[in-house]
């Protein structure tokens, strides 16, 4: 069985030494640190993705170079 520990200002804790009201911070606190990466791999994508569709609309846009036939 393993004690997890936490660390809060430079100081760790015992999770099972906290009050419940303590535990239940920490577990909200675990489950936005979550969420926050969760929404920034989204961020990610959606910007490498707007990143795409607007180069190739810029390419789209640029004058087509007509073929010379000789």
């Amino acid at each position: 069985m393993t004690t997890e520990n936490i660390t809060i200002n430079d100081k760790e804790y015992k999770v099972e030494d906290l009050s419940a009201e303590q535990k239940y911070l920490v577990s909200q606190l675990q489950d936005l640190n979550s969420k926050q990466s969760n929404l920034q791999f989204q961020l990610d994508q959606i910007q490498a993705a707007k990143t795409v569709f607007g180069n190739t609309l810029s390419q789209l846009l640029e004058p087509q170079e007509e073929e010379t036939t000789e």
